[in-house]
């Protein structure tokens, strides 16, 4: 493991991680390697986690993990916020996954290979909790990206805080009470169904 990878890992401080990633990441975008696989080495336990949940066996794996390190390369410009990188990884390496495991044929396509098991553990897998949140809230504002407007609205308002009494979303959003729930169920049922939501569900 690189120096940098290793300040960067054991920093408890939030703000710190950001500014040691933020760094990594400008360094990295002027062609600095050791910055680079610096990032590679922080960031590939989250790769490797997702492509486990999606039970890929190690050659698609390691192809997912490569597609996305090419990705990041050619997106490294954009990124202006160091802690919107994990979310980026996460959704990235997801969206992958499902492409392979759509494109794939056969029975074995979605085993497990032995050593896909053999991840670096508890450190890595502190990390990876906290990574995989972002992996969470990636694949739920995905899901509800694809709602339709008046069902955007009615989800935000149901899951507002304060709740909201139904009389105050029936009268804001000029539908009868009675159909909330039902609406809500629906709308519920079609983000399970998004394949992101669907891929986590499933894992």
């Amino acid at each position: 493991m690189t120096a940098e990878a290793t300040r960067t890992m054991e920093s408890p401080d939030p703000a710190n991680a950001d500014a040691l990633v933020g760094d990594l990441v400008a360094r990295a975008r002027s062609g600095d390697k050791q910055a680079w696989d610096a990032l590679v080495e922080r960031y590939a336990p989250l790769i490797w986690s997702i492509c486990r949940r999606h039970r890929l066996g190690h050659a698609d794996a390691d192809d997912v993990g490569q597609s996305v390190w090419l990705r990041l390369v050619s997106q490294l410009d954009r990124i202006r916020e160091p802690a919107a990188l994990p979310g980026w990884l996460a959704t990235t390496t997801r969206r992958e996954c499902v492409r392979v495991l759509s494109a794939a044929q056969g029975p074995h396509a979605t085993a497990y290979a032995p050593d896909v098991e053999c991840l670096p553990d508890e450190r890595n897998g502190l990390a990876e909790q906290g990574l995989l949140a972002a992996e969470r809230h990636a694949a739920l504002r995905e899901a509800f990206a694809q709602l339709p407007p008046g069902g955007q609205e009615l989800i935000s308002l149901l899951i507002a805080d304060p709740p909201l009494p139904y009389a105050d979303i029936s009268a804001r959003l000029g539908i009868p009470v009675g159909s909330i729930g039902p609406n809500r169920s629906r709308y519920l049922d079609k983000m399970r169904r998004h394949p992101a939501i669907a891929a986590l569900m499933n894992a």
